[in-house]
């Protein structure tokens, strides 16, 4: 290969210009020469490469093709000094399809595909043809393909449509047989039907029986009535006698109680009399416990209960979150977004989770609680490549669903009588979470938190 002279093109410039493509690169072969260019690529210095490539240079072959393939194939193309590198690298690396290709016989065993692309970087006389019959025959290939997957296809359906057959075929057997099976089911139910008219008729005249007995049960019933109600009034006679005996013996019982009430006021005098005796044998002194004394409320000098409830933390001491992760098994549960668009919503998006899980990981590490960051995926141009930091679990809200949807999910997750907090201002997802039996915190308390760490 030719060298340039003084940073000019190379000597083959003139002929790449002769010789241009009438069409797009076929895909196969783009890929296939982007794969060259980036196996090349690592052999040559960082000046050696064009400005628009070199911050590739510490790239691996396979993320060079996969993050500048359309930057190297534009160099490739528009840059002869590069392509001209390139071309060495691949001559050194495949010698004889470098050599078959510059003799204007390339290999017949080899892939049209991988003549085509080493063609495209060399540029011997002829290349153009090279590369157009290799689109030729990927276009080939494919269509053979597609038959191929038409025939299977076509295979697959037919395969599909017998046994589609032969279900509705049994299918069709099996409805007959329950239609049959139903008609006799019927006509079963039709002679029991018949069955039970009689026997409702039999019943019928039964119950008219049973009604002309009832009426002669109710007419007997009548003289039994009138019968009691005779016995009735002799035994109320007989009652009055009973209560006046009762009366009479209750006269002689309250008599009766009055001695032995008397009996009870001398032996509670004579214990009185033993008990003050005691006393005094004993020596024993006043009492100085009384149960007033025994009564819990506020004595003078001593703090109130309203000078208690005074000292209680504010909904906005930052104190009161450390009280709250300090309860055993503590979770927190982080709205991210409505967090760092309070506190530094200037920022771009990045900068804000960087800063607040930066925060979290910190205070992780101090109270030793689980921590679960939320942020909205719905805000996401593309999907974030972030490495959680340590003790903090982030998650991004699926599409469709909310970042205020996925706390509450993360609520009800939990088992009732953890402790869980919630920060975010937002009112409806506080009061969701409320219900929940979760503990809502204002973000402002979460700002004022980190900002000590």
């Amino acid at each position: 290969m030719e060298q340039p002279e003084d940073g000019g093109e190379p000597a083959g410039a003139a002929d790449d210009a002769a010789e241009a493509l009438d069409r797009p690169l076929p895909e196969g072969v783009r890929r296939r020469v982007v794969a060259l260019v980036s196996d090349a690529f690592g052999g040559l210095t960082v000046a050696e490469l064009p400005a628009q490539l070199r911050q590739y240079a510490r790239f691996t072959p396979t993320r060079r093709a996969k993050f500048a393939g359309n930057a190297m194939a534009a160099a490739l193309e528009n840059d002869p000094v590069f392509r001209q590198r390139i071309a060495e690298r691949l001559s050194h690396a495949q010698p004889e399809l470098a050599g078959a290709l510059e003799a204007g016989s390339p290999p017949a065993a080899a892939d049209p595909v991988d003549v085509a692309a080493a063609a495209y970087v060399l540029r011997p006389a002829g290349w153009v043809k090279l590369v157009a019959a290799a689109g030729e025959e990927a276009q080939r290939a494919d269509a053979e393909r597609a038959d191929e997957a038409g025939r299977r296809e076509l295979e697959r359906l037919r395969a599909e449509l017998t046994e589609a057959r032969g279900l509705t075929k049994s299918e069709t057997e099996r409805l007959r047989t329950e239609l049959e099976t139903a008609r006799k089911e019927a006509e079963s139910l039709r002679r029991k039907l018949r069955s039970a008219l009689s026997d409702v008729k039999r019943g019928e005249a039964a119950l008219r029986r049973r009604a002309a007995d009832i009426e002669a049960v109710r007419s007997e019933s009548a003289a039994q009535v009138s019968a009691a109600e005779s016995e009735s009034r002799r035994l109320k006679a007989r009652l009055g006698e009973a209560e006046a005996a009762v009366e009479a013996g209750r006269r002689a019982a309250r008599e009766g109680r009055s001695i032995e009430d008397m009996r009870l006021r001398l032996l509670l005098d004579t214990v009185l009399d033993a008990a003050s005796g005691l006393r005094r044998e004993l020596a024993l002194p006043p009492a100085t416990l009384h149960p007033a004394d025994t009564v819990d409320a506020v004595e003078p000098g001593r703090m109130s209960p309203k000078d208690i409830a005074a000292r209680a933390l504010s909904e906005n001491d930052p104190a009161l979150l450390d009280q709250l992760l300090a309860l055993p098994q503590a979770h927190l549960v982080v709205d991210g977004y409505n967090v760092t668009k309070t506190g530094y919503p200037t920022m771009p998006l990045e900068r804000q989770r960087l800063r607040l899980l930066g925060g979290l990981s910190v205070l992780a590490a101090q109270t030793g609680a689980e921590i679960t960051c939320v942020f909205d995926g719905a805000e996401l141009a593309a999907p974030v490549l972030l490495a959680p930091p340590r003790g903090v679990r982030v998650l991004f809200s699926k599409p469709g669903v909310t970042a205020d949807e996925l706390i509450r999910q993360l609520v009800r997750a939990e088992p009732l009588g953890r402790p869980v907090v919630v920060v975010s201002t937002d009112r409806e997802v506080a009061d969701g979470v409320a219900k929940a039996g979760a503990r809502p915190v204002a973000s402002a308390l979460l700002l004022k938190r980190l900002s000590r760490v």
